[in-house]
């Protein structure tokens, strides 16, 4: 199965398999050795790129953050081959400090903490997780960009941030000649379309840069494993996914069903296959928390849609 076309993310100059490993499972619903074994196999499936964050998994109690980097970490450790994989890490989440941080001192610090949880001297994306409304965009990059220069990031991207945004900080590193955005991670798939289609994405065409989707699946709805809102009653989905049953919700699962029938897939496969389609999509992030559930949603990279199928899912997914 590795015979997996890359593409280029944005203008980072690294190229990545078209789907992500979403690391906010490692140290939370996945323990060590079964970290171990889906990070082991998503590498054996021919893919490259890991996802993660220094505020994984802040949320859950007792931890303090850096749990997903320090298994990453000690699997880079342990397997010996980190030029074979590219990691993807988060910067300016609150780590205890009381608010999203972007700032110079606050990178500095963060970067080094990075790095050593994760046992490398370099990270290949480093992304800026949220925007920080205390500090002026140009800070942040030229706290980037002395990070690139001195070797301990090959390439910047950014999260959560606007177009606005984003435009703002490209124009920035453009007229000062700093390391540029490379690449942004926006919620995006098939049910959630407004929250990437539109202004960003034209942007994210237009500059070349690379579209890393997280939430590719909607929190598990997009999976077609649940078909009514009563089927959720009772789980741990059911805050997260209890809205989406709406008309157009329904509407979009039965229209995943037929289509991943046709094509004798699952409708996850579809949903990514989808996004994989989508103008400006580099790489859907995906996750798992068993092997069998891991390779069954690595089969997305090899469906291929017919242009059909895709404008069926987007018509049905219409607001």
């Amino acid at each position: 199965m590795s015979n997996l076309a890359k593409r280029p993310l944005g203008l980072s100059g690294l190229d990545i398999a078209p789907l992500v490993f979403g690391g906010n499972v490692f140290g939370w619903t996945a323990d060590k050795a079964t970290s171990f074994d889906l990070l082991d196999g998503f590498i054996a499936a021919g893919f490259d790129a890991i996802d993660t964050a220094d505020a994984y998994s802040r949320w859950v109690p007792g931890h303090s953050g850096g749990e997903s980097e320090t298994i990453i970490g000690e699997w880079l450790k342990a397997r010996g081959d980190r030029d074979a994989v590219k990691i993807l890490t988060k910067v300016g989440s609150d780590m205890g400090q009381g608010h999203k941080d972007l700032s110079p001192v606050w990178i500095e610090k963060a970067v080094e903490d990075s790095l050593r949880r994760l046992q490398t001297d370099y990270i290949d994306l480093y992304q800026t997780h949220w925007p920080d409304p205390l500090t002026p965009q140009e800070e942040t990059l030229r706290a980037l960009d002395r990070l690139v220069q001195a070797g301990k990031v090959r390439a910047i991207g950014t999260s959560n941030h606007s177009t606005e945004q984003v435009a703002e900080a490209l124009a920035i590193s453009e007229r000062d000649g700093l390391a540029a955005y490379a690449s942004i991670q926006p919620h995006y798939n098939l049910y959630s379309r407004d929250t990437f289609e539109g202004p960003l994405q034209n942007l994210a065409v237009e500059q070349g840069l690379g579209v890393i989707t997280y939430f590719s699946l909607e929190s598990g709805f997009l999976t077609g494993k649940y078909k009514t809102v009563d089927q959720i009653a009772g789980t741990k989905r059911e805050s997260a996914l209890k809205d989406k049953f709406d008309e157009r919700g329904v509407r979009i699962l039965a229209v995943l069903d037929a289509i991943a029938q046709k094509n004798e897939a699952t409708p996850a496969q579809v949903a990514l296959a989808w996004l994989l389609a989508q103008p400006g999509v580099t790489a859907p992030i995906v996750s798992a928390t068993t092997l069998e559930q891991l390779a069954d949603t690595l089969k997305a990279a090899h469906l291929t849609l017919s242009d059909e199928d895709v404008s069926e899912l987007t018509e049905a997914s219409a607001y």
